[in-house]
């Protein structure tokens, strides 16, 4: 899995002992998922150093989380145990660090959620309306908590630009969309751009941007086929 960290400077070496505590899940080395979350991040941070922010690339190696010699939590969403678990790592009055977690993994207490915690935590708000209110937020953050789980890391040294990438890969992909479906360059590029295999090919964190234009064709064609994006 591709993995993103926004910062004012790119993140080349971790060292955990700079981060803070008291943040969702502990002191840790964060990433998500999500590039756009990350490049929110890397700006907001970015203009308080007074940069323009980076987003560092990692590749995170998804059998950490079924390693026995790792101590993992995952949370599927905002849930109750996720909360307890938020509440006690940002609460200044538990122990540091508030828990022996190698990884976790979850959704992101972000500013108006952490408000919102901050009255939970004077009772001004109960726990299930709090949960109510957070029923449709989306966001995604892995912590590496410990020296050992960075061994799942692997910094990106010379990431691929995604833009160009599909710019290039889209070339050969109208070329040949026209070919087979025997339609203009415009119609081909219409069915294109409102594919889901489009949007998975512009998705960094899916990875596909880096399979041979063939293969991403054959997704194409086979999207086309079913009918759901059916050239006329």
């Amino acid at each position: 899995m591709v993995v993103f960290h926004g910062s004012y400077t790119a993140i080349t070496e971790i060292d955990l002992t700079k981060g803070r505590d008291n943040l969702d899940f502990g002191r840790g080395f964060y990433v998500t998922n999500i590039r756009s979350q990350a490049e929110y991040w890397a700006e907001r941070v970015g203009r308080h150093h007074k940069t323009s922010g980076v987003v560092s690339e990692f590749e995170f190696y998804e059998n950490a989380f079924s390693r026995f010699e790792l101590k993992v939590l995952r949370f599927s969403g905002y849930t109750e145990q996720w909360l307890d678990f938020v509440v006690l790592n940002r609460n200044p009055q538990s122990p540091t660090p508030a828990h022996d977690y190698d990884i976790v993994e979850g959704p992101v207490a972000d500013d108006k959620i952490s408000r919102n915690v901050t009255k939970y935590l004077k009772g001004k708000i109960s726990k299930d309306r709090f949960l109510e209110m957070l029923r449709h937020s989306e966001n995604h953050q892995i912590c590496f908590c410990t020296i050992q789980s960075l061994q799942m890391l692997d910094y990106v040294e010379n990431p691929k630009d995604v833009e160009y990438e599909v710019s290039e890969i889209g070339e050969s992909l109208l070329g040949q969309l026209s070919l087979d479906f025997s339609i203009d360059d415009e119609t081909a590029a219409d069915k294109f751009f409102s594919s889901k295999t489009f949007a998975q090919l512009t998705d960094a964190s899916t990875g596909l941007y880096k399979k041979p234009w063939q293969d991403i064709y054959e997704m194409l064609k086979a999207e086309l086929g079913n009918g759901t994006a059916r050239p006329s």
